[in-house]
């Protein structure tokens, strides 16, 4: 007797190999540390920064029309700080403090992060000056700021901006950083 596997389910798997066939693939090597695999659906250009392991990343969009960008900030921490979830919330909330003031939110909730490895924060600010208003290129009416723990030892510091949350290009940039793989040597 064959085994009916549900079509929906099908689908699903179809749909998950096709988006993964789409988009541009970024691995980031820690070296011993293990290595990161981003996938990023749209057309974006990646600058890669690596100075004796030590990485920057920023994603910009090749079309000048779409104003969005994301960095991420590659650390190697000797001593693990952020060792439980409720230590790294605390930590992200009061590096977003200088946001606030200038916030339509006026205060940082830390939300976490939906990852496969590790766990992370961010907070999501709006920037009040430019609420009603086109923001200049480079200048972001939305931005989420965070870090993310993927080991004892490799920490990310996370900055994405764009013109909406809701906008394609943001969720196109979260979409890569949650959806990253994290391997271990």
């Amino acid at each position: 007797m064959i085994a009916r596997f549900p079509l929906f389910a099908l689908l699903a798997l179809m749909g998950l190999f096709a988006t993964r066939a789409a988009a541009q693939e970024h691995v980031l090597d820690f070296g011993p540390r293990g290595k990161a695999t981003l996938y990023l659906l749209g057309d974006w250009k990646a600058t890669v920064i690596n100075m004796a392991g030590q990485y920057d990343i920023m994603f910009a969009p090749k079309q000048d029309s779409i104003n969005a960008q994301a960095t991420i900030k590659v650390t190697y921490p000797d001593v693990d700080r952020y060792d439980t979830k409720q230590r790294l919330k605390l930590r992200v909330e009061a590096d977003c403090l200088p946001y606030e003031e200038q916030s339509v939110e006026r205060k940082a909730r830390a939300r976490e992060f939906t990852l496969g490895s590790g766990y992370g924060f961010y907070c999501s600010f709006t920037d009040a000056a430019l609420r009603g208003r086109k923001a200049p290129p480079g200048e972001f009416k939305v931005i989420s700021s965070g870090r993310i723990r993927l080991a004892a030892d490799v920490h990310l510091e996370i900055f994405i901006g764009a013109d909406s949350f809701s906008e394609e290009a943001y969720q196109q940039l979260l979409g890569a950083i949650e959806g990253m793989e994290y391997r271990r040597r």
